[in-house]
């Protein structure tokens, strides 16, 4: 896979702007041969892994440097400037494909999550997720805000981590599963359909989870399943 060639400088770009002002950016046509990019994460499913990752309901796999640093021109010329993102100062980019069923989810893969977690107030993180499957059914992603005060987000979040799952159900009236949609505890400001080769740039702090509406469908087959691109991009803060 040449690297150089990757991404489309000519992608269509569109701005979403979402119910709490935020927004994100989608960006259709995003790789000149997405077809391909499926082919090297089938050729190397073996090497897919389960990461523990709180938030991550799969198995990922690491893309090489010149993936990564295609990725990242491509967030420069196309994203950045979007966001509160000065100088890039690292980024990782992975293959991923959700593949746990309902049942077997952790209390904290039941609510959404941002992907700041641990970051630097300096710094600001910006995320991206590649859609490379061509069944708009398996998912895309949408986007929350709490409903609660940030002392109890923050709770419900630490007990989601630290509580068994029947512990946690009981607490918050939750069940395990997906999630979808407004409920006690978030509301939903936007979605973004999932579209064979869009990507779409966030900002990595806002609260956001995939739309899993037919989990029974979830497979470790890179042709088939539900298989994204993902980056994430940490920077110097503007406004710092």
């Amino acid at each position: 896979m040449q690297a150089i060639t990757l991404f489309n400088p000519s992608a269509t770009l569109q701005r979403m702007e979402l119910e709490n002002g935020q927004l994100c950016l989608v960006i259709d046509d995003a790789l000149r041969e997405p077809e391909r990019m499926v082919a090297w994460a089938a050729a190397h499913r073996p090497a897919f892994r389960s990461v523990d990752s709180y938030a991550y309901p799969g198995v990922f796999l690491p893309v090489p440097g010149e993936i990564e640093a295609a990725f990242a021109a491509f967030f420069a010329q196309r994203a950045q400037s979007w966001f509160d993102a000065g100088q890039l100062l690292r980024m990782n980019a992975r293959l991923a494909m959700v593949t746990t069923p309902p049942t077997a989810l952790r209390p904290c893969q039941w609510l959404c999550h941002a992907d700041d977690f641990g970051v630097d107030p300096a710094l600001s993180i910006q995320a991206a997720v590649l859609y490379l499957f061509d069944d708009p059914s398996l998912g895309g992603t949408s986007f929350y805000e709490s409903t609660l005060s940030t002392r109890d987000t923050q709770q419900l979040f630490a007990d989601s981590l630290a509580m068994q799952g029947a512990v946690f159900a009981r607490r918050y009236g939750l069940q395990p599963g997906y999630m979808h949609g407004t409920n006690a505890y978030f509301r939903q400001v936007g979605s973004v359909p999932a579209r064979w080769n869009r990507l779409v740039f966030y900002d990595g702090a806002m609260l956001h989870s995939g739309d899993i509406g037919e989990p029974d469908r979830l497979t470790d087959d890179p042709r088939v399943g539900r298989l994204t691109l993902n980056g994430f991009f940490t920077c110097r803060r503007r406004s710092r």
